[in-house]
């Protein structure tokens, strides 16, 4: 049992970490992105947030082949292509002289990425089902979380003593040291007998299978707004905290206090989940996350920013709310797929992600001078998402009702 224990406990580390690369790339360069838009030219500060969203574009596009392959040969091989692609994305960043050609770096990055951070998913998916994976994830999202809270402060420190480029090449032996312990330390997961030849049409079907099941496409679409809203978070806090506020020097260390709060909610889930399930906790932080984001809008509307401490309080609490949905919304989505966990990985990331960009991208151009539209767009987010777990809930009471009482 202690070996089993310890076992466990070293994969979700191991998958902790390969989702952690991800988070890396887009939050260490946080405190950077006026210095690289310096460095390369950008005219308008809003642009910088294209440095942020652009990397989820490039992993939601790439979860299309990285979730396929991962079934056709295997999980650990495509992670190992993905590193490739990782490397060469980030010596086009660190050596960009244009914007255009950083976006095309920062795109490539997020390819790359897509197989640790999609396969990841399918590989817990291939050793547990139902609360059980819920748990799991939500203990793989505590520790993935801590990477936002040291990464800002790494970056910080970087480009203070070595300058922004720095930044990407600590990303590269980050990436290397991961791959190498999952090389070294975790089985392949995938067995020989369930590996399906990689061919268009398996991409075709698993399509057709995924939309079968209504669950799943539903809380897709769910993940897609919650991610959309926390997307816009990540790419306008520096703007925010920075520029709204002047807190140049303080700016990590308030990213990292409510990264915090989001790991904490996360770790109280892995133990809240089984005793209450996926589907409760995930409809009771839905409900909060909307009523607290739609307060602050009601009493802000039309007035200025409030102080600091109200400001990071209600991001908070806000936040500490979102850290229960992501681990059981994710877990909701896969968990009737588990006999196509790669392409249903590949799938749900693909959705959610290109699905999140623009609606993130729309709502942070309105982020100049308030914070408002920063609440607005969770608050809006927030009850399209309840509107859809209404929907499930008369839906699965409906078809209840006609098993039970049959024409």
């Amino acid at each position: 049992m202690q070996i089993r224990r310890k076992s466990e406990f070293e994969f979700t580390i191991v998958m902790a970490a390969l989702m952690s690369l991800a988070a890396f790339s887009i939050d260490a360069i946080l405190p950077a992105l006026n210095q690289i838009g310096d460095t390369i030219g950008v005219v308008n500060p809003k642009n910088n947030q294209l440095l942020i969203t652009m990397i989820f574009l490039g992993l939601g596009f790439g979860q299309l082949v990285s979730g396929p392959l991962s079934d056709s040969i295997g999980r650990k091989p495509v992670i190992y292509y993905g590193y490739i692609i990782f490397v060469f994305s980030s010596l086009i960043c660190t050596f960009s002289t244009s914007l255009e050609m950083m976006l095309i770096g920062r795109v490539l990055q997020g390819i790359g990425l897509s197989a640790p951070r999609t396969i990841s998913m399918a590989i817990v998916r291939d050793r547990f089902s139902g609360d059980r994976m819920a748990k799991v994830m939500s203990f793989v999202t505590a520790i993935f979380i801590l990477v936002p809270v040291v990464a800002p402060s790494f970056g910080q420190f970087m480009l203070s003593y070595f300058g922004w480029e720095a930044i990407f090449y600590s990303q590269l032996f980050f990436g290397l040291f991961v791959t190498l312990w999952l090389w070294r330390r975790q089985p392949e997961t995938l067995k020989e007998e369930n590996r399906k030849p990689m061919k268009f049409s398996m991409f075709i079907d698993g399509i057709k299978e995924f939309v079968k099941h209504k669950h799943s496409v539903v809380f897709t679409i769910i993940a897609g707004l919650v991610m959309s809203a926390f997307m816009v978070y990540l790419s306008s806090s520096q703007q925010i905290f920075q520029e709204q506020y002047g807190l140049v020097i303080e700016f990590p260390y308030i990213f990292a206090s409510i990264a915090l709060g989001v790991g904490l909610a996360t770790f109280l889930n892995g133990t809240l989940v089984i005793k209450l399930g996926m589907l409760k906790l995930a409809t009771i932080f839905m409900i909060a996350t909307t009523i607290l984001s739609s307060v602050f809008v009601f009493i802000y509307l039309g007035k200025p920013n409030p102080n600091i401490a109200v400001m990071i309080a209600f991001t908070a609490i806000l936040l500490f709310f979102v850290g229960f949905l992501f681990g059981n919304v994710n877990a909701l989505a896969m968990n009737p797929i588990g006999h196509i966990a790669g392409i249903g990985s590949a799938i749900f990331g693909f959705v959610s992600t290109v699905m999140a960009v623009p609606i993130a991208t729309f709502i942070g151009s309105f982020i100049s001078v308030s914070v408002l539209p920063f609440f607005a767009g969770f608050a809006i987010c927030g009850s399209l998402c309840l509107i859809l777990l209404l929907y499930l809930k008369i839906s699965d009471r409906k078809a209840l009702v006609e098993k039970i009482l049959p024409n």
